[in-house]
């Protein structure tokens, strides 16, 4: 089964390709260009394998939606990885993300990243 990706970016350049290196491995994934909108997919109860979030968002910012998932039940344990341009390693752990990776360098590890998260999980 494909696994499900809720991507939460609002650089069309990053987006696209982030889409198309997680497309690549076969996965399905949902992107969202806005942190309000975010916020609703992920009360939502639609399933997902794992959170990518960018930090800085419009309306609401990764950090925030990462809180507030983690006040759900039904996605204290749904893996999320926050991303940024500037490093955020110390916030990403204070606010409960399971990684953080730094764009655009950490890219290419993204999807190794996901999948040693995901054997932590299974």
């Amino acid at each position: 089964m494909a696994l499900t990706i809720l991507h939460v970016e609002d650089n069309p350049l990053v987006a696209t390709t982030i889409m198309e290196v997680l497309e690549g491995e076969g996965w399905q994934v949902t992107l969202i260009t806005d942190g309000l909108a975010a916020l609703r997919e992920i009360e939502s109860r639609t399933h997902y394998d794992l959170f990518l979030l960018d930090n800085e968002l419009p309306r609401l910012d990764g950090w925030q939606l990462i809180k507030h998932a983690r006040t759900l039940p039904h996605r204290q344990q749904t893996p999320i990885i926050l991303m940024s341009a500037r490093d955020r390693t110390t916030l990403a752990q204070q606010i409960g993300a399971d990684a953080f990776l730094q764009k655009p360098e950490g890219i290419p590890r993204l999807v190794a990243m996901i999948t040693a998260l995901l054997n932590q999980a299974a």
